[in-house]
């Protein structure tokens, strides 16, 4: 069944693929990309979260809420896209407490949530400047929840920058609570908690 099921995610990741323009190629990350990683995301955190965090806050995040997640990669969970041997976008999903953060970040809980009454976590989602709202995050978030609900999750939460409300509340995501993440110097990131219910979408998917 293992096998089956693998197979079939690797289908999708293929038709996604295909669908995608410029000839861009999702996959999972490996370890081996982690210093190209390390490059998107600053460049991402840079050119696109400039309009709502100062360049102090976006300078001290980045190493600690804005990072690579070794143990997303670890768990197979954490994607990629790549134009031309190029990184230009990634996102995960986690079977795990960590809402958000790096590897770095300070309340990391790596304990495995619980399908049934767990929500399961959207991680980690940078998109270079030069290719944002061609489709990329949309790519990596519907390969995500397809992965998801195979897991057998039925809720989804995430930690959203201030920047990504707009993005993942146009997929679903309900907007809750907002809180403010210390860092050094003094500063904090403003990010909002946000969810989605996959009840029904597992419901549509049984009665096919």
């Amino acid at each position: 069944m293992g096998s089956s099921i693998a197979l079939g995610f690797s289908l999708l990741l293929d038709y996604i693929s295909i669908l995608l323009k410029e000839n861009w190629k999702l996959r999972l990350a490996h370890e081996n990309d982690i210093p190209a990683l390390e490059k998107l995301i600053s460049l991402s955190v840079r050119g696109l979260q400039a309009s709502h965090y100062s360049i102090a806050q976006m300078d001290t995040a980045l190493g600690s809420v804005f990072g690579v997640d070794r143990q997303l990669i670890r768990d197979g969970t954490y994607f990629i896209v790549e134009l031309n041997g190029e990184l230009i976008g990634c996102g995960g999903w986690s079977k795990r407490k960590t809402l958000f953060g790096s590897d770095h970040h300070t309340t990391r809980d790596d304990a495995e949530l619980d399908p049934i009454t767990d929500a399961a976590r959207i991680r980690a989602f940078f998109v270079h400047p030069d290719h944002a709202r061609r489709g990329i995050g949309r790519a990596i978030l519907e390969a995500c929840e397809k992965a998801i609900c195979d897991a057998g999750f039925t809720a989804i939460e995430l930690a959203a920058t201030l920047t990504g409300v707009p993005f993942y509340a146009a997929f679903g995501y309900i907007p809750g609570e907002k809180s403010d993440v210390p860092l050094a110097k003094g500063l904090s990131l403003q990010i909002v908690r946000m969810t989605k219910d996959l009840s029904e979408v597992q419901r549509r998917g049984q009665m096919r």
